[in-house]
């Protein structure tokens, strides 16, 4: 199976699908450092170990899982999350309202618009708060093409995620997202969701009022 989904300019974007529950991982690496950096370490460490693999393909250095970020504290995104800490090491970074749930040690906690880099490139954090506290998408701006948002469980096609139909949680969710994704980024900018299809904001945007008015 081919895991690579994006070949840009300076990175790489592969994912694999993972778990009962779909979980998708996306791995991104740098072509000219090898840097590497993982989103969602959710299940299946041999099936995470083989992307890192096939990423070796992507540059002509030698590959290195720097960063292993979180979009949020629920168990199904972090179940490989302390295998994959303890075979590689790597660093890792959470919201800042989610980190202490994380079944690791989080080395970093992040807040709205924070950065996060490997030799590279960087990722914008975006948080996105409704799904749980500290939920954060991670942004990727490409310089020779559309904008790539790592939406974790915050925003899929066909709406935003699951806030338990709690009104208070569902208004904060939708205000965020279309406040910090649809109102900040162009119509082309690709959505990878934590579980699923990848979509557009732009195939996404004529759907937000129907969104808030059925309130989930």
């Amino acid at each position: 199976m081919d895991t690579l989904i994006h070949d840009l300019r300076d990175i790489t974007i592969r994912s694999i699908s993972v778990s009962e529950m779909n979980n998708n991982v996306y791995l991104l690496t740098a072509k000219a450092s090898g840097a590497q950096l993982l989103i969602d370490a959710a299940d299946d460490l041999p099936a995470i170990q083989a992307i890192l693999a096939d990423a070796a393909a992507d540059t002509a250095a030698t590959p290195k899982l720097e960063l292993i970020a979180t979009t949020h504290q629920h168990w199904d995104h972090v179940r490989a999350l302390p295998a994959l800490v303890a075979a590689t090491g790597a660093p890792t970074v959470a919201g800042k309202d989610d980190a202490e749930a994380l079944p690791v040690t989080v080395g970093r906690s992040l807040e709205h618009r924070d950065t996060c880099a490997v030799d590279g490139f960087e990722l914008t954090a975006v948080h996105l708060r409704g799904h749980t506290p500290g939920s954060i998408a991670f942004v990727y701006l490409d310089p020779e093409g559309p904008a790539h948002i790592f939406s974790g469980d915050s925003l899929f096609p066909g709406g935003v995620g699951n806030t338990q139909k709690d009104p208070e949680r569902f208004t904060s969710l939708i205000n965020d997202v279309t406040q910090r994704l649809f109102e900040a980024y162009p119509d082309d900018t690709v959505v990878h969701p934590g579980h699923g299809s990848p979509t557009t904001l732009g195939a996404e945007r004529p759907h937000l009022e129907e969104w808030r008015a059925r309130g989930w």
